[in-house]
């Protein structure tokens, strides 16, 4: 490809969404004006000793953008996910590239963010499996708002992605208008080695009677119109490889809801593809306060059984929002590798019991926090207070004595 055209794809409309005209700047174009001189005066004078490198530009507008998302409340949750919650999908995704027979990572050709906001998860994925020795071939994403899609490709020109290593799709997933993978033939199907996700949570849809012959949930049926959780989890796995892994944030409700959820819930648990369920705290978002899991599923799963992690205790408290210590995150990525059980905290529990529970995922089922209740022995008690009452008695006796010696006697 011509470098200038590459060049100038990369840049097409990046700046759309700018407003200079905008009140904000100023309530008359010589006040707009002279705002927008100091604010290039400005950024002239800090660039000029700034570092050109790739990685420091890239981590400055992480930065930035963490910051916005820290002072925007509710509305940061379209844009960005929080680097902890980030680097746990991340690190699932890359442990699952590993090759079983040489223990070496794989190359995987694709990761996809169907819900991408700012790219920021995405460039963590890509980040992870390099640190780990693997790599990537090309990421992609896909983002309905036009300001954070801007946000996102500008995130990867500063991150120094070439313009054929990333893709980002202006578009909704849910009605999925992205040419590329909206295919009928099996054989030009785009699949995905590994796809990460923190769609919207509950968003509110209309589904019709065409979505409900679409390839993506034909098989599974269509999420309710209350809640598009579902349907996002449906899209991203119908592209997922047969060795890939997705991992999922959503809420809780999707663990045990009724109806047209549970009924999609129920077959991908006979079909044996959700593997783990990953229980966090609340309060981790800039978005919502809500509690959130994370679950991953699989195409061709080795394991019978489901994982359950509740890490909901697990965080440290902040004035604002809560977070996760790096302890703690290593022990749910350790525990999630290694499928480890521990008392209060993960089990693998079997496709039996999951049944036998209606096929409901409450973690709380699985996995109880709360300590087991002290058992008492009413004898042990009841002797106690005998020797107690006799102690009492016999004290009291003494002090009466003692009242009668000095003439006090008040009986």
């Amino acid at each position: 490809m011509n470098p200038h055209k590459a060049f100038a794809n990369s840049f097409q409309g990046l700046f759309s969404e700018i407003n200079l005209n905008s009140e904000k700047l100023g309530k008359t174009s010589t006040e707009r004006n002279k705002k927008l001189c100091i604010i290039i005066q400005k950024i002239s004078e800090g660039i000029a000793d700034f570092s050109t490198d790739s990685d420091t530009l890239g981590d400055a507008y992480e930065y930035l953008i963490g910051q916005f998302a820290a002072g925007s409340g509710k509305k940061a949750g379209e844009f960005y996910t929080p680097q902890q919650i980030s680097t746990i999908l991340s690190e699932i995704v890359t442990l699952d590239s590993q090759d079983p027979a040489t223990g070496k990572k794989k190359r995987l050709d694709r990761i996809l963010d169907f819900a991408c906001g700012s790219g920021s998860l995405l460039l963590n994925v890509r980040t992870r499996i390099k640190e780990n020795g693997g790599s990537v071939s090309k990421i992609y994403g896909q983002e309905k708002n036009i300001t954070t899609y801007n946000l996102a490709r500008m995130n990867m020109l500063l991150h120094g992605m070439k313009d054929s290593e990333f893709e980002i799709f202006h578009g909704d997933t849910l009605l999925n208008q992205w040419d590329e993978l909206n295919q009928l033939n099996p054989s030009k199907k785009l699949e995905f080695d590994g796809i990460v996700a923190n769609p919207p949570f509950s968003l509110r849809w209309e589904p019709n009677d065409t979505l409900a012959e679409d390839f993506r949930f034909k098989s599974y049926g269509l999420a309710p119109k209350s809640a598009a959780d579902f349907a996002f989890l449906l899209h991203g796995f119908h592209f997922l490889s047969k060795e890939g892994t997705m991992a999922i944030i959503l809420p809780h409700g999707v663990l045990f809801r009724g109806g047209a959820e549970e009924r999609i819930r129920t077959k991908l648990l006979k079909d044996n593809h959700i593997d783990t369920v990953i229980g966090l705290p609340s309060n981790l978002f800039y978005s919502t306060g809500i509690p959130v899991c994370i679950l991953v599923l699989k195409k061709c799963k080795k394991q019978d059984d489901v994982l359950f992690i509740n890490a909901s205790e697990q965080f440290e408290k902040g004035k604002r929002q809560n977070s996760i210590s790096q302890g703690h995150l290593d022990e749910i990525i350790s525990t999630y590798q290694y499928r480890t059980e521990k008392d209060r905290y993960s089990r693998k529990v079997s496709m039996e019991e999951i049944e036998k529970n209606g096929y409901n995922l409450n973690i709380s089922r699985y996995v109880s926090t709360s300590e087991d209740e002290v058992q008492i022995d009413l004898k042990e008690v009841n002797a106690k207070l005998i020797s107690i009452n006799k102690t009492i008695k016999e004290s009291t006796d003494m002090h009466n004595e003692f009242l009668k010696e000095l003439g006090l006697d008040l009986i």
